[in-house]
């Protein structure tokens, strides 16, 4: 059988693992989309559906649940404003916020971030095809202060302030969780990274969770009703 992206996503089938247990051949759903037996290929990425649910038109990976995580910014410095290829991703509503915002963020910059934003513009094409912070010297956002050493937010630190009322990029807000957005849904998931083994550490002795500690970026990613069904989801698996 052939099921429809609508089918698979917005549970109008009992359940994405039924699905997936039916076929036993590849389904082609679109070019984007290809269902194979247990697994979902989006865009060439594989998705298991066995470790995978549904809330509304959200496909989130059960990682969320199982994974340990909490920031500890005495051992990693900050590493994930500094490390990495591109900056923090953009939503497309975000570039006209950032435009906005640069006179009141930019009494909190360094000088070489405000050199960057200067030449490059605020925001940048990156080279995945998306729109992202641009960087200094190839490493650093150039929205990062820089405190004894561990890398900040600029832009954070003059919300803190209320000087905006714009918190920060919401892929920062997120991090480590990344969020993908296609036509009919999004999908959720955990990007593991080694400069984060501090905070994988420190989740593990606290025994919390990812989606508790973004607790408040899921919030504003996804409603309050999103992170209660969240809620709801782990303590049914725990129970269970």
């Amino acid at each position: 059988p052939t099921f429809s992206l609508t089918e698979i996503i917005t549970g109008i089938l009992p359940a994405i693992s039924i699905i997936a247990n039916r076929i036993t051949a590849t389904e082609k759903i679109s070019e984007t989309f290809i269902l194979k037996k247990n697994s979902l290929f989006i865009s060439g990425t594989k998705v298991d559906l066995y470790h995978m649910f549904e809330i509304g038109k959200t496909l989130v990976s059960k990682v969320l649940l199982d994974h340990a995580f909490c920031c500890d910014l005495s051992k990693c410095k900050g590493a994930c404003c500094v490390e990495g290829d591109i900056g923090a991703p953009l939503l497309e509503e975000e570039k006209k916020i950032l435009r906005e915002v640069q006179p009141m963020i930019r009494p909190y910059l360094r000088p070489e971030g405000l050199v960057e934003i200067d030449s490059q513009g605020p925001f940048v094409h990156d080279e995945d095809g998306d729109y992202s912070t641009p960087l200094v010297n190839k490493k650093e956002c150039a929205y990062v202060v820089f405190e004894s050493g561990v890398a900040k937010c600029g832009i954070e630190k003059a919300y803190e302030d209320g000087a905006t009322k714009w918190p920060k990029p919401l892929s920062c807000h997120l991090y480590p969780i990344r969020v993908k957005r296609y036509e009919s849904f999004s999908a959720v998931n955990v990007h593991h990274w080694k400069v984060c083994e501090p905070a994988c550490s420190m989740g593990q002795e606290l025994q919390l969770p990812v989606f508790r500690f973004l607790k408040n970026g899921i919030k504003r990613a996804f409603g309050i009703k999103f992170y209660e069904e969240l809620e709801s989801i782990y303590q049914e698996t725990r129970e269970g």
